[in-house]
């Protein structure tokens, strides 16, 4: 196995053990990322918008 596969599986593996662990606190922040990236694309949207 190389070191890229390795740490691939340390961060699945990690992710899962987070979710397990604190179900509210990962949830919370997947919630805030969506609202981050959808916040973002409605600002990229407008940019674009702005320019035609």
């Amino acid at each position: 196995m190389n070191l890229k596969k390795v740490l691939t599986w340390l961060v699945v593996a990690f992710v899962l053990f987070y979710v397990i662990q604190a179900p509210e606190s990962s949830a919370e922040l997947v919630r805030t990322a969506g609202v981050a990236l959808g916040d973002a694309a409605s600002s990229l949207a407008q940019f674009v918008g702005s320019l035609v």
